[in-house]
């Protein structure tokens, strides 16, 4: 009978090591506490119905409660421990100044409380670009914050609510999307709110960034990054509403061909303090209407220029001569974009320097 030399006898002993060292970080990982997401309902698609299980268009939205919509994904359960709490029940065309206003200021109420690491909102898929912008510039967090909807209702044969919903709280649950911004979770995709906007009327591939690009994919229950924002967001932005319970009057007059003033006129009538012309091409700006946005501005009203078109830089003194004029340009934001940040930009100042920074910073 042999006897392990000291040279095996050591070598065993290693292994066993390394296998009991695998076994307690395995165990250790498994016993690791699930995230704490709370999830904000607000309506939409996500929570909708239709008349049969081919109902794709159509169909009621903002249905179903958020407790309902939490125990159609059991899955949740094991990426994250999951509660929901309804703060709205609407069509997201419905959303307004004041409803952004209460759900900011919840937002923050949440993710200040340390048992909250991270929120995902449910939300109508016409403004949910809206709502996730005006968040990325007055969230105080750099907990995640991630907006989800559907394009389908949860009574379709082919209901995208349901993975969506998993996706966006996965993505809420993760180190990944810490500092990352308020995200937007769709069709196994990650955008930013910046950028991303809604390019269909009814498809699932929807929501998509220009351009710009989407911010990452979710594969294998995990969410992976290749790009971030540079913009300035959430706790780097000056923006604050914790003290505000309106915000300014803000409205879009749209550029076509034969356009008239009587849009315009009438905005700036009814009380608007600033006015994005979302322009033709980089903005431009019809000889019927510049004398308008002239006068307007003369009366301080802040005017921005916009585009329709939905992609590309408009150019500062490009279509117009903005230094002469005193107007703004929108940078790369879209009319709906832009009109977000001059109502944030207006409780702050009237300096219309001063915004074409804010501009050009968020």
């Amino acid at each position: 009978m042999s006897h392990p030399t000291p040279a095996r006898f050591l070598k065993a002993l290693l292994a066993c090591a390394i296998l009991l060292s695998s076994y307690a970080g395995a165990a250790e990982k498994a016993a690791a506490p699930l995230a704490h997401v709370t999830i904000l309902a607000t309506g939409g698609t996500i929570a909708g119905s239709g008349a049969t299980t081919t109902t794709t268009v159509g169909y009621t939205a903002a249905t179903v409660g958020v407790e309902r919509l939490i125990a159609a994904v059991p899955e949740l359960a094991k990426v994250a421990q999951v509660k929901g709490e309804q703060v709205f029940q609407i069509a997201s065309e419905n959303m307004s100044n004041e409803h952004w206003l209460v759900l900011a200021k919840r937002v923050n109420t949440l993710l200040a409380q340390s048992d909250v690491d991270g929120i995902v909102i449910t939300h109508g898929t016409d403004t949910l670009e809206e709502t996730a912008y005006f968040l990325d510039l007055v969230v105080k967090s750099r907990k995640p914050v991630v907006l989800v909807g559907a394009m389908r209702p949860g009574t379709a044969l082919s209901a995208d609510g349901p993975i969506n919903l998993y996706n966006a709280v996965l993505l809420a649950a993760s180190q990944e999307a810490v500092g990352k911004g308020v995200l937007v979770a769709m069709n196994d995709q990650i955008h930013g709110a910046r950028d991303v906007t809604k390019t269909n009327t009814s498809t699932p591939d929807s929501f998509k960034t220009p351009e710009l690009g989407m911010l990452g994919y979710f594969q294998g229950n995990k969410p992976y990054f290749y790009h971030a924002s540079t913009r300035k967001h959430t706790v780097d932005t000056e923006f604050d509403v914790s003290k505000l319970d309106a915000l300014p009057q803000v409205d879009i007059v749209y550029g076509y061909a034969n356009v008239n003033p009587v849009a315009l006129n009438a905005l700036v009538g009814a009380g608007a303090k600033g006015i994005i012309h979302a322009g033709v091409g980089d903005g431009s700006l019809a000889a019927k209407v510049l004398p308008s946005l002239t006068a307007a501005r003369k009366q301080g009203v802040l005017i921005v220029r916009s585009a329709r078109v939905g992609q590309g830089i408009v150019a500062r003194n490009g279509e117009a001569n903005d230094d002469e004029l005193d107007f703004v340009v929108s940078d790369t934001l879209n009319p709906q974009k832009a009109r977000i940040l001059l109502m944030l930009a207006l409780t702050r100042t009237n300096d219309s320097k001063d915004i074409q920074r804010m501009f050009y910073t968020y």
